[in-house]
């Protein structure tokens, strides 16, 4: 297990959105709700929209009266995992529109933007059956994030282990998200925790994308030797990995205004808060595309699907106060086009994935405290053909 305190890393054992474009331990966890939560198949729009370049399509709602759902990731076998921000962990079954939650977490620091936030899957999980999570721990009146891993047996999570301990955590800028690239190590974005001298502070885990193994050990090749693998961060909050190049590409919140699109290296400096915007500076990494108006771009996924051919390798990034689902088309460290699908149609977006069925899934964040709920908020949503 990693922790980080008082500015210094101590490796411990692990124990139990106009743009401009540019060329430890913590309380156990609850006994989780067994009561399946019921929810009727998808009900069809009759609105269908369309895309610049003649895409038409419709939206279902999935799951509806969520609360602030953070983060999707789908298992092998088709279900679907969602954490909630007040510390839940659903599955939900896609053959009978059906959830369980399969984790109430106790001790969780759910102020402002804090709480339950990242998951992912392990790489392995349909042998290991592995789940991660990034969260908010309530700790001395105040709360420290960390990241944990438990495993999934029969729909419930158990077996708790602290991977990551005491990456510092704020009311805003935590970050959160959680993914396995395709080396097998595990990835997380830390904000800067409304610290701005952390994201400098090579020592500090706050303001960085972490990378470590599955058991929590630093990965091999972390230029700090610790789990810190870029830093210059504010509150990235979405990446995935380009399906052709291999490439990180992240979306990160600017002060106001000034969002980024980056492409994340090893080791790099992204600048904040030296620089921003069109500024640059020797030795710190410029964003690709920058947004002087803000989106809040969130959770971020390349189309990995078959259904939609035209958005092969698209970025898409989902935006909170944008409200729209955000699609770039890419060449090399270029965006060719961009548009904004959905724009103002359902709210506060927080994260979009690609599923396995080869439609879009994206979720709602109404309910977060600067949204206008509407009827069925917080609702998980997908993106399926017109015809």
């Amino acid at each position: 297990m990693w922790t980080f305190a008082s500015g210094v890393v101590v490796c411990v054992m692990l124990v139990a959105q106009t743009l401009e474009t540019r060329s430890c331990k913590s309380p156990d966890p609850q006994s989780p709700d067994v009561t399946p939560t019921p929810v009727p198949a998808p009900a069809p729009s009759s609105q269908v929209f369309s895309t610049r370049d003649g895409v038409r399509f419709r939206v279902e709602t999935v799951l509806s009266d969520l609360e602030v759902p953070w983060a999707l990731a789908f298992a092998p076998d088709g279900r679907l995992f969602v954490t909630e921000r007040p510390g839940r962990v659903r599955i939900v079954n896609l053959s009978t529109f059906t959830s369980d939650v399969a984790l109430t977490l106790s001790g969780v620091y759910a102020q402002g933007e804090a709480g339950l936030l990242g998951l992912a899957l392990d790489p392995a999980f349909t042998q290991n059956h592995f789940v991660y999570l990034y969260y908010s721990a309530a700790s001395g009146g105040g709360g420290l994030n960390r990241i944990e891993r438990y495993r999934e047996v029969a729909g419930r999570l158990a077996e708790r282990a602290v991977l990551v301990d005491g990456i510092p955590a704020s009311t805003i800028h935590d970050g959160g998200r959680l993914k396995f690239g395709a080396d097998g190590l595990l990835y997380a974005t830390a904000g800067d925790a409304s610290n701005t001298d952390f994201a400098q502070n090579v020592s500090a885990f706050a303001g960085k994308f972490l990378r470590i193994t599955s058991a929590g050990a630093s990965a091999s090749g972390n230029r700090f030797g610790s789990p810190v693998f870029t830093y210059g961060h504010r509150n990235p909050q979405g990446f995935d990995w380009h399906p052709v190049t291999g490439e990180i590409w992240a979306s990160e919140h600017g002060p106001t205004g000034n969002d980024e699109i980056n492409v994340v290296q090893s080791g790099s400096n992204y600048g904040w808060p030296n620089i921003q915007g069109a500024a640059s500076a020797p030795g710190m990494e410029s964003p690709v595309t920058f947004y002087a108006s803000a989106i809040a771009p969130s959770g971020a996924s390349f189309y990995r699907g078959q259904v939609f051919p035209q958005f092969a390798n698209n970025l898409f990034v989902a935006t909170l106060r944008g409200t729209h689902l955000l699609r770039l088309t890419i060449d090399g460290h270029r965006i060719v086009t961009q548009e904004r699908m959905l724009d103002g149609t359902y709210g506060r977006l927080r994260d979009v994935v690609s599923g396995p069925d080869g439609y879009l899934y994206f979720c709602t964040n109404n309910r977060d405290g600067r949204g206008t709920p509407m009827a069925g908020d917080d609702r998980i949503m997908r993106i399926v053909p017109a015809s």
